[in-house]
């Protein structure tokens, strides 16, 4: 699914049947391991890797008449062995996606997202999103007080209900309740490690969370797919259901609207920018990297401006591939050195109000003495290119390899460590044919001399199947 804006893609999501995320779900899980030391608990709820529970997540009802977060900021914290215990059945909703070696992160606070308010129903908070303006947000908490009535449960109005009708909240909360309700079944009818509640899937998603008062229209290519979604549509959000359109062109639809290209681009280090300029972007374990280079231009009346200029379309650019490539964690962007406050000042503005127009919470900090600008995106899934890519198996993600010359002088030490060991025949040296090609080459009298010491005759094979720093050495 591609948000494209302005004719430019700004969001990529992508959800495949067999790997479906994990966020949202909601598990019968049981208590494999608790570990005092770290705080945290390990839950199996049925995957291949066991998910992971912090103290911090750990819910427990707040005092008559007391919020939630009075409650915990009241309360010194339960040591987590009080709490949980080895083999105990505990109902659990994941917050966090396995992503690489870590498993999926965990919450006992269950919360239901619906199209208009988030249901807490361990909770009788009623809150409203901070994206609503301040003045309209007392209001809005009444009236939801008002349509929760004396059944309770915690609310939050999210920001696409600010300008919803009573008649609209009240069916979610129902269906939200509904939802509830069914959870609440399944967990007594099922055994330990079963899932009682399933996220909607991308395409519902797409409905729930991301169309807007400017989204124009939601193409799907798929006949299937676009009456299911809206059936879908048409139940829970007819003003959405009402912006779908079943595409029926010949080209292919992501062709049409070049976001095939946009993924090949978002899964290369270069990033080109419109001046001539150009982003280089490093994503590694620790934190992702953005450096910013003038390159080719040099169209501005003198070096400072066009040091500004480029940095100003880099800013637009570095929140736009973020988004793009959904990358999470630390980010360090190395803008070009500006010498002027004023310039700096308004790089650190336009980036501002580029990751504004993000969904996932960023929070930026000022330029470092060093003049680097660091910040954080909430890492909720894997990265674009952790979802599509693997790392190559020539190198192994290293992203470079030995040269032809290294490898061939590898051989050459490893057949002189074999012959102190061994006393065949004959040595016999298959390897990449470009490592082969230097070693009849020009390695020859390096690989006659060595012949020559050892006192025994060596061959070579050349198989194309092998990569560069691939290679056998057989004993005959």
């Amino acid at each position: 699914m591609a948000v494209v804006e302005n004719a430019a893609v700004q969001e990529l999501h992508v959800e495949r049947a067999s790997e479906r995320g994990l966020v949202g779900n909601v598990y019968l899980g049981k208590v494999s391991r608790v570990l005092p030391g770290m705080q945290s608990a390990f839950i199996d709820i049925g995957l291949d890797k066991a998910a992971f529970l912090h103290v911090a997540d750990v819910w427990h009802p707040p005092a008559e008449g007391e919020s939630l977060s009075a409650s915990r900021a009241a309360q010194p914290q339960i040591p987590i062995e009080k709490q949980v215990f080895e083999g105990q059945a505990l109902m659990v909703q994941v917050i966090k996606d396995p992503i690489g070696t870590k498993g999926a992160r965990l919450s006992t606070q269950i919360s239901i997202a619906g199209r208009l308010l988030v249901f807490l129903p361990q909770d009788d908070h009623i809150g409203v999103s901070q994206k609503i303006p301040l003045a309209q947000r007392d209001e809005l908490r009444t009236r939801l007080q008002a349509l929760v009535g004396e059944q309770g449960g915690g609310f939050i109005l999210r920001t696409n209900g600010e300008d919803s009708s009573d008649a609209e909240l009240g069916e979610d909360i129902a269906y939200l309740r509904k939802t509830w309700s069914r959870i609440k079944d399944a967990s007594m009818r099922l055994p330990p490690k079963s899932l009682l509640h399933q996220d909607l899937n991308l395409l519902q998603r797409v409905l729930r969370d991301l169309v807007s008062e400017h989204t124009v229209t939601i193409k799907v290519d798929s006949r299937e797919q676009y009456e299911a979604l809206h059936a879908f549509g048409m139940e829970f959000m007819p003003a959405a259901a009402s912006r779908l359109q079943h595409y029926k062109g010949e080209r292919p639809i992501f062709d049409l609207f070049g976001i095939d290209e946009e993924i090949a681009k978002a899964l290369g280090r270069r990033v080109e920018l419109k001046s001539g300029g150009y982003l280089i972007v490093d994503q590694t374990e620790a934190l992702t990297t953005v450096d910013v280079n003038t390159g080719g231009f040099v169209g501005a009346r003198n070096f400072d401006d066009t040091i500004f200029k480029t940095n100003l379309e880099a800013a637009g650019a570095i929140a736009r591939q973020l988004r793009l490539r959904n990358l999470g964690g630390i980010v360090i962007a190395d803008f070009i050195d500006m010498t002027r406050e004023d310039h700096r000042d308004a790089v650190l503005a336009e980036f501002r109000k580029q990751l504004a127009r993000d969904r996932v919470k960023t929070m930026l900090g000022g330029f470092s003495q060093l003049g680097l600008l660091e910040m954080t995106r909430k890492r909720t899934r894997e990265s674009l290119a952790h979802m599509l890519c693997e790392p190559c198996p020539s190198c192994t993600g290293k992203g470079i390899v030995k040269t032809a010359r290294s490898v061939a002088y590898d051989i050459l030490r490893e057949i002189l460590r074999e012959a102190r060991q061994f006393n065949p025949r004959e040595f016999r040296v298959v390897a990449a044919p470009q490592v082969i090609e230097l070693l009849l080459d020009e390695e020859s009298q390096h690989l006659a001399g060595l012949s020559d010491f050892i006192g025994k005759p060596i061959s070579l094979q050349s198989e194309a199947s092998m990569w560069q720093e691939q290679y056998d050495i057989v004993l005959l």
